[in-house]
């Protein structure tokens, strides 16, 4: 199940999303640099800082203190597209920063995760993730994400078929990895559920919030903004949860992801109706930062 299946499950939401992805996503970072720079930012840097402090202050066991951070390294996905486009955000500018970050995640979530496995120590200084792993990390993220990328390219009428059913699995993938992670460690969920379904409201809330506040504080125009909430604020917990289970081979690593799936969704939800661009708000907005303007 972790060595095989599921890999394979997180390949085909990376094929998935490759699938929604070219070369001018990358390019159209030149276009934006200061919206893509500051949500970057937020969310290499400024995050991790905040769930390192969020993890110290709840006192989470070591273990579920490195999924927790795991957590925080993992990018964002198609699920923060989606959302983008329900509360009107600018979804060009998410689809390059999924484009980014799915090149970036490659170097961040390993050196984040082995920091966390350093400070924490969860497995008894018996040897954790090994920077020879970033291998494996590499090859379940990134090489799906540049098959995806091929097939659209040459296949285009083909990827455009595709694009329903792979995200319809993507959601049914997420759904069963979550429910065996909760299954497997039933007792030890139920132990620190309280403590869970807290620190991963509280962080998703502040990802969210950082992710929309920031860029603002920035002149950063109002659709890109909730762009960028979205993606910095709905993290890849599959992601997080498959590196736990196949790569670091331990079930417990996945919780914090796994609690976080599920309510993330109802969080991001309640929060895009708090931030999403009104029609009443968008003439103005846009008279006031030409910059958004050119980015629609």
């Amino acid at each position: 199940m972790t060595t095989i299946a599921l890999p394979i499950a997180l390949g085909i939401i990376m094929f998935g999303l490759g699938l929604s992805l070219t070369l001018a996503d990358f390019a159209r970072v030149v276009k934006q640099p200061k919206a893509v720079i500051i949500a970057l930012a937020c969310q290499l840097v400024l995050l991790p800082a905040i769930c390192f402090g969020l993890v110290l202050a709840f006192q989470l066991p070591p273990v579920l203190a490195v999924g927790m951070m795991m957590l925080a390294a993992s990018p964002g996905g198609t699920t923060a597209n989606l959302y983008s486009h329900l509360f009107r955000g600018d979804i060009a500018l998410n689809i390059s920063l999924t484009a980014v970050n799915s090149v970036v995640a490659v170097v961040t979530l390993p050196l984040i995760t082995n920091f966390a496995i350093a400070y924490f120590d969860p497995f008894d200084d018996q040897l954790g993730m090994q920077w020879a792993k970033a291998a494996e990390v590499f090859a379940v993220v990134l090489v799906p994400v540049a098959l995806g990328m091929v097939v659209r390219r040459l296949w285009p009428a083909f990827s455009k078929r595709m694009d329903k059913p792979v995200r319809i699995a993507s959601v049914i993938i997420l759904v069963v990895v979550i429910g065996g992670a909760v299954a497997s460690n039933w007792k030890l969920l139920v132990e620190n559920f309280a403590t869970l379904s807290i620190i991963t409201t509280v962080f998703c809330v502040i990802s969210l919030t950082v992710g929309y506040l920031v860029p603002r504080l920035f002149r950063i125009g109002r659709r890109q903004a909730i762009a960028s909430s979205f993606e910095i604020g709905i993290h890849n917990a599959t992601l997080a949860i498959v590196i736990a289970l196949s790569v670091l081979g331990s079930t417990e690593l996945s919780l914090p992801a796994a609690v976080y799936g599920v309510l993330m969704f109802f969080i991001a939800f309640g929060f895009g109706f708090l931030i999403r661009e009104r029609k009443s708000d968008a003439a103005p907005d846009a008279a006031a930062e030409p910059e958004s303007a050119t980015t629609a």
